[in-house]
């Protein structure tokens, strides 16, 4: 069954690249861009992430949380946050546990091969803890963007 807008947001808590414990229930109050994705330092995730450090100002000045989840551990994440200065935190899910419980995690294939990963799939969460928006094998480049344009719509 499917995440839908309407739904609540599953709680969850996750260690940061520094090892503190973040829950999303800690963030009621405030809208939520939670956005899985594969690997830290790839191409695409690299765009993704710099598109919404690019974008940080827009975020911050509408009150909304940014939370990157990905199977990385925690020394990856700080490199990654480290070499391209990243003002949100990144959240390790190292099983995949809470990426399956946001259907963000499964079997994918790439040059013929099968494995197990997270799917670049974001969550737009509300600040009642209702999923507003959901965004699925999104487009790295304009993704930061797009939700900001989409906050603007909801938020009228």
């Amino acid at each position: 069954m499917a995440l839908q807008p309407g739904d609540t947001a599953p709680d969850f808590s996750l260690p940061d690249g520094n090892g503190n414990t973040v829950q999303l229930s800690d963030f009621r109050g405030k809208w939520v861009v939670l956005y899985f994705y594969p690997r830290d330092n790839t191409p695409g995730c690299t765009k993704e992430a710099c598109g919404f450090r690019d974008a940080y100002a827009d975020y911050q000045a509408k009150d909304v949380v940014v939370l990157g989840v990905s199977t990385d551990d925690a020394k990856s994440h700080t490199k990654f946050t480290t070499k391209f200065d990243l003002p949100f935190p990144l959240l390790t899910d190292a099983d995949g546990q809470m990426a399956t419980t946001y259907e963000s995690y499964g079997l994918k294939k790439f040059m013929g091969k099968e494995y197990m990963g997270i799917s670049r799939n974001t969550f737009l969460i509300d600040p009642d803890g209702k999923i507003a928006k959901v965004y699925l094998k999104v487009k790295p480049e304009e993704h930061a963007a797009q939700i900001l344009s989409d906050l603007a719509a909801l938020a009228a």
